[in-house]
């Protein structure tokens, strides 16, 4: 093999191990252990097929620099596949300017469970909101809470678990 060929397999190989690696990360700490496992298989034999090559040729820096390269680039096409799997749920919490909003009942009307509260901000009394929406959801809960309360402020996070509530009957039909 010439040192282009070499070079550009090291690089490939890199990216579809470290790209499966990160996506099998991310669906350990989803909770998902079978699909997880079964990345972890096709990762071992990428990774070794790699190391192998890597190896054969440690003496050029153009491979080493292929492997590192290609470590780069597997971390970030792993982390974009996963942003556009999308896995998981987050919640999103609204704090509306006013406790007198219609946004809850929007919400509502759209198919999103949301409890509210009556909250203490720095000027008075504000809703809080709380929605769970699925994370290949979450851009467009974000986009109607943009359209109907510009001045909210919203926050969302991942839940590692969640049970009960209106989910829990979403999920049962």
């Amino acid at each position: 093999m010439n040192l282009t060929l070499i070079a550009f397999s090291i690089l490939g190989i890199n990216i579809a191990y470290v790209s499966i690696f990160t996506l099998r990360l991310i669906l350990v700490i989803k909770g998902r252990r079978g699909a997880a496992s079964l990345f972890a298989m096709v990762e071992v034999f990428i990774y070794l097929a790699g190391l192998q090559l890597v190896l054969q040729n440690l003496s050029s820096p153009i491979h080493m620099a292929a492997y590192c390269i290609g470590f780069g680039l597997g971390v970030y096409l792993g982390s974009r596949i996963e942003e556009k799997l999308a896995l998981g749920y987050s919640v999103v919490q609204v704090i509306a300017d006013s406790v007198h909003t219609a946004l809850p009942d929007k919400l509502r009307q759209y198919g999103y469970g949301v409890t509210t509260w009556v909250g203490e901000g720095r000027n008075g009394h504000r809703l809080v909101m709380q929605v769970l929406v699925k994370r290949s959801n979450e851009r467009k809960l974000l986009e109607r809470i943009e359209a109907d309360a510009p001045k909210a402020f919203v926050i969302s996070h991942e839940p590692r678990h969640f049970r009960g509530g209106f989910w829990a009957k979403m999920l049962e039909k």
